[in-house]
């Protein structure tokens, strides 16, 4: 068969076949990296200039910011500001080839990705997929609820949001207008209480702005916990700070609240509590996305792949599994590391190098997780920071957190979107955003 030019399978003629992916070539080890998180992202990053060929795979063309996805919730920034094309952070990366599709199975004894757009095989495999919302079986809050997981789920909310502002405003209903004005959060991490502030500051700073027909103090907002405290997986200083600062925003905190039901239009919680609230936003939990193909006797809690010192998945000589997926069981650790940036960052490099030893037959590097700390904001010049044995709350814990988190985004054009963003909102305490462009109807 006659290869037109500008083909790039090249002396592969098996890369024609109409079930295959078109890749380059080369005689290099084929290393698939299935997830464009922080963990892929990093494990490319650390392979591009060696000799190996890397493909990465993804459903999504872009690579989101999930640190500030409640931020776009709550009109604070746009989605282009948080979210950078693979394309563009992949430019000029020579040996990296990046390919959008959603991978159905995996075949491992065959050493072959199965995809909606066809099929590829591999030397080595990266599961670096993430995890997705998870709803403990509960189908109707499933159905009726709102996540925070993606930037499909922060325009969600934010259309959510204003399509009901606008409905109190038109509705002579008091009830009515109770429930399109109430804000349930559920879950007190980072994520619940980051919302929670944004949200507050939007009634404070916003909503007599836009809405005088009414008060602000008509928009209510409530963070339900399940266990005994917010922020449980920091100090307890920086959670009961948190505590405070929300409080002085008029958030309603309820711990040892867990919610059982929601119709759409009810919150029920196992106490007998019912709050009325068109405005549901379910930050409570986390599954990982696993696909098909994998051996279930190697899934553990909240299916995590179990992985070795060196993250390899046990039982597989040839795949791997990094970030929110992987859990590196051990003594200090008996449920793997955080499902946060930074292991997932640091999984990444680390199982850059050791592939590279790996195909060179040199010993590897177990990881080692090293914590720098954790950070969460709560509104404006709010936020509580550990950092090992120091301890931060208040300002200086948001100037930290500002800047950490404006370095760790995507691209050069990204960071002043979103400097400036917060420069604006800094000194007029407005939000630039509040537009419907598209009408939200619910799942």
């Amino acid at each position: 068969m006659k290869k037109n030019k500008t083909s790039q399978c090249c002396d592969d003629s098996a890369c024609c076949d109409v079930a295959s992916i078109c890749l380059p070539q080369p005689k290099l080890p084929r290393v698939v990296v299935i997830g464009g998180g922080f963990a892929g992202l990093a494990l490319v990053e650390g392979l591009k200039k060696q000799e190996v060929q890397v493909v990465l795979i993804d459903s999504n063309n872009f690579h989101q910011f999930q640190p500030l996805l409640y931020q776009v919730a709550t009109s604070g920034l746009e989605p282009d500001s948080i979210v950078f094309p693979f394309r563009k952070q992949l430019s000029g990366y020579k040996n990296v080839s990046f390919r959008l599709a959603k991978v159905e199975e995996i075949q491992t004894e065959a050493n072959t990705v199965i995809t909606n757009k066809g099929n590829l095989t591999y030397d080595y495999l990266v599961l670096a997929t993430g995890t997705k919302t998870n709803f403990f079986g509960m189908k109707n809050v499933e159905e009726n609820s709102l996540g925070l997981k993606d930037i499909r789920d922060s325009l969600n909310i934010r259309h959510n949001m204003l399509q009901n502002l606008e409905q109190a405003a038109i509705t002579c209903d008091d009830d009515e207008r109770d429930a399109l004005t109430n804000f349930v959060i559920v879950g007190g991490g980072p994520a619940g209480i980051e919302m929670a502030g944004a949200l507050a500051e939007f009634c404070k700073f916003v909503l007599p702005k836009d809405y005088p027909e009414y008060p602000a103090s008509i928009m209510k907002i409530y963070l339900l916990e399940a266990s005994g405290k917010i922020l449980s997986v920091m100090s307890e200083k920086a959670s009961n700070s948190a505590l405070k600062f929300l409080k002085a925003l008029n958030v309603e905190v309820l711990v040892n609240e867990a919610v059982t039901d929601y119709d759409g239009k009810v919150v029920k919680t196992k106490s007998g509590k019912e709050f009325k609230a068109r405005n549901f936003i379910w930050t409570a939990g986390v599954k990982g996305q696993l696909p098909n193909g994998i051996d279930s006797t190697h899934i553990v809690g909240g299916n995590r792949l179990k992985v070795d010192a060196f993250l390899k998945v046990e039982g597989y000589k040839n795949v791997f599994a990094i970030g929110d997926i992987a859990a590196q069981i051990s003594k200090d650790r008996p449920r793997g590391h955080p499902q946060v940036a930074q292991p997932a960052i640091q999984q990444g490099k680390n199982l850059s190098k050791n592939l590279m030893r790996i195909i060179q037959n040199k010993p590897l590097s177990a990881f080692k997780y090293n914590d720098k700390g954790s950070l969460a904001t709560v509104g404006k010049k709010r936020a509580v920071a550990d950092l090992g044995k120091l301890k931060f709350t208040g300002y200086f814990a948001w100037l930290l957190w500002s800047f950490v988190h404006l370095m760790s985004i995507s691209g050069f054009r990204n960071k002043v979107l979103v400097g400036l963003n917060w420069a604006i909102s800094y000194f007029t305490y407005d939000k630039s955003n509040r537009l419907i462009i598209r009408k939200f109807k619910g799942k």
